[in-house]
């Protein structure tokens, strides 16, 4: 019974919760509709999934037993609350900012006042005009309660990666910096010794390739953090291309050191043509190749690296891209498999002398995977060839579509 004495805005709201539930899936539809219209992000993925689809319909069934009951209060325990932090989670993914997040919601309360403003309407004589206010300030009351849970869960996440992300940057900082000290010193040094007129032209010419091998190795550690630069920045300002272009840039940039060695790039016709993020993709290819071309196997007539590439599609997981970089050289020591992506490690330190380089590139091959939510790890296949390969995750139909991919369901157990 309110204030007055009157039990009508406990009728009025279970009347509208009725309402509210048996509408949820067309009250769903115009709020996708609503957003699509609204944010820089295609309708299929705003709900990637049919099961989330099928699930959003949860948030507004939360919201009509808070109107029906309101003692019932909408908390961490409630199904709608989960819903609220997984569209939160999702939102995250997918490069929302905060903004669009509560635009999104104001959205969904805008609909819903509307839906009740028209059955009031419709329904004038049932109950006062005040019964039908409360119910209202309980559906901006239960939209708040989701508001904050989605905004709570988003912010959380966001916090996480601005930390894991300030982690990367210090330990990449420190890399950096032991890597550009190294290489400007060698250079000092060898530069200093080129002014010595004792030194015999054969210790010349050393000094001179030292200078030139070092600034190359510098040249690509700067393109390595121009790389990381534009990764870093939000997702959906990344330049994205086709997977064979991308490919085709970083055998582009390696081909004359791939000709000075010998070695030819190779590239399968068959890469998958799913987007990715050019940067990232670039960074990752470009290290792996050169790993190859510096550690090729002179004593072999002809001298490959190949890039190949598979999109894998699994209900339970979602999509896959796998890009492989397959080369015919030295290999990699049984001893040196396990340390390979560590940082400054090198599996031929010792023996490939001649052969530049920090042992960074592996390093970064990782954290630019595993930043996106993939991984990078190595493979030995018993033919003798040697196999570095990342993968990036990816939840967008047309990828699988591109591919040519079925969607392959996990046995039901």
């Amino acid at each position: 019974m309110d204030e007055n004495g009157s039990n009508y805005p406990d009728k009025v709201g279970a009347l509208i919760a009725s309402a509210l539930r048996e509408s949820s899936t067309d009250l769903v539809a115009l709020w996708l509709e609503r957003i699509s219209a609204r944010v820089a992000v295609s309708p299929h993925r705003i709900f990637p999934t049919e099961e989330l689809l099928n699930h959003v319909p949860i948030l507004i069934d939360g919201i009509a037993d808070y109107v029906e009951s309101p003692s019932v209060e909408v908390d961490a325990e409630l199904p709608v609350t989960a819903k609220a932090m997984e569209l939160g989670a999702l939102r995250h993914s997918q490069g929302f900012d905060a903004y669009e997040i509560l635009k999104e919601l104001e959205i969904l309360g805008g609909i819903l006042f509307a839906f009740v403003e028209r059955m009031a309407s419709e329904q004038s004589g049932v109950a006062q005009s005040t019964d039908w206010l409360v119910c209202w300030h309980r559906i901006g009351h239960a939209i708040e309660l989701i508001r904050q849970a989605t905004m709570t869960h988003f912010l959380r996440l966001s916090a996480q990666r601005v930390n894991e992300r300030e982690t990367r940057l210090r330990r990449f900082n420190r890399m950096v910096s032991h890597e550009l000290k190294n290489r400007v010193g060698a250079i000092r040094g060898a530069a200093n010794l080129l002014r010595e007129e004792w030194l015999e032209e054969s210790e010349r010419v050393r000094f001179q390739t030292m200078i030139l091998e070092n600034s190359e190795e510098l040249q690509r550690t700067l393109a390595n953090l121009e790389s990381l630069s534009r990764i870093e920045t939000d997702s959906r300002l990344s330049r994205n291309v086709l997977l064979p272009q991308a490919t085709a840039e970083a055998a582009r940039q390696l081909r004359k050191p791939a000709d000075a060695k010998g070695v030819e790039i190779l590239i399968d016709d068959d890469l998958p043509p799913v987007e990715v993020d050019a940067a990232a993709v670039e960074l990752c290819l470009v290290n792996y190749i050169s790993n190859a071309i510096k550690y090729s196997d002179p004593a072999k007539q002809h001298r490959w690296v190949r890039i190949e590439g598979a999109f894998q599609l699994r209900a339970a997981e979602g999509g896959k891209l796998i890009v492989r970089v397959r080369d015919n050289g030295l290999g990699v020591p049984q001893a040196a498999r396990e340390k390979l992506f560590d940082r400054f490690y090198r599996a031929h330190s010792e023996t490939v002398t001649e052969a530049e380089g920090s042992g960074l590139g592996l390093s970064i091959v990782r954290e630019t995977a595993e930043s996106f939510g993939g991984q990078a790890w190595a493979e030995f296949p018993e033919t003798g060839e040697t196999v570095f390969a990342f993968s990036f995750p990816s939840r967008r139909d047309e990828d699988a579509a591109a591919a040519g991919t079925r969607r392959v369901e996990e046995a039901v157990t």
